[in-house]
């Protein structure tokens, strides 16, 4: 893989949809650099601080190939980015191409790929479109989160550079599948577990389907039901 030219850069500020439902699927282009902090970029927002943003995900790029696909299923959308809420976009890597603990230079700050995107509901909000998280997760067209080893300034005009590359055989589109699509696979379970470089939180979740030999209920974050605020 040589440097990866990025399209765009985006942040945003969450919006409040009623009934206690924030997203943070709407940001917009910078045409500046930025400082990328450990949490994330400049002033980006995000609608639930549970699962978006941190230092394990401070970062969400999506590759910009995707949209082809998402415009043919769903044509009465002009599908382009940030259409996925992403921080990053590109031409020329996916999924396949980029594994677990990837470092990439971007700029003055380093980063490394902690873990792929769960797509959930607030998508599907943003858009009106029900099936779309879950169409995302079985596709493995979800992208993924960075981790801020260095911080420092960035921006478009700075292409991202694989410095150091530690798992060759975990690619982000192979975590996908064996989180997603074989969930209780016991060897690809174990791979997850014992990758140093993915976020806690996946690593704790493929443990817990170790130990227990059961899958967690994923509805909640595909569908939102109950969506936030209408709990009670």
């Amino acid at each position: 893989m040589g440097n990866v030219t990025v399209d765009g850069v985006y942040i945003g500020k969450a919006k409040n949809l009623g009934h206690g439902l924030i997203i943070d699927v709407d940001k917009q282009r910078l045409d500046r650099r930025i400082w990328l902090w450990p949490q994330g970029l400049g002033t980006d927002e995000h609608g639930d601080p549970r699962f978006h943003t941190g230092p394990e995900r401070a970062v969400h790029h999506y590759p910009a190939e995707h949209y082809a696909y998402w415009r043919k299923l769903y044509p009465h959308i002009d599908w382009s980015a940030p259409a996925f809420g992403e921080n990053l976009a590109t031409h020329g890597v996916t999924e396949e191409q980029v594994c677990l603990g990837d470092m990439f230079r971007w700029g003055g700050a380093l980063l490394q790929v902690s873990q792929p995107r769960s797509p959930c509901y607030r998508l599907s909000q943003h858009w009106g479109l029900q099936d779309l998280p879950q169409e995302a997760q079985d596709t493995g067209r979800c992208g993924w989160f960075y981790r801020v080893l260095k911080p420092g300034f960035v921006s478009a005009e700075d292409s991202l550079e694989l410095i150091q590359r530690s798992y060759p055989g975990l690619t982000v589109a192979w975590a996908l599948r064996s989180f997603f699509l074989e969930p209780l696979e016991h060897s690809n379970l174990k791979k997850l577990v014992d990758c140093s470089a993915l976020s806690s939180r996946w690593r704790d979740i493929a443990l817990k389907r170790l130990r227990s030999g059961r899958v967690e209920d994923w509805t909640d974050r595909l569908l939102g039901l109950p969506l936030e605020g209408l709990r009670a």
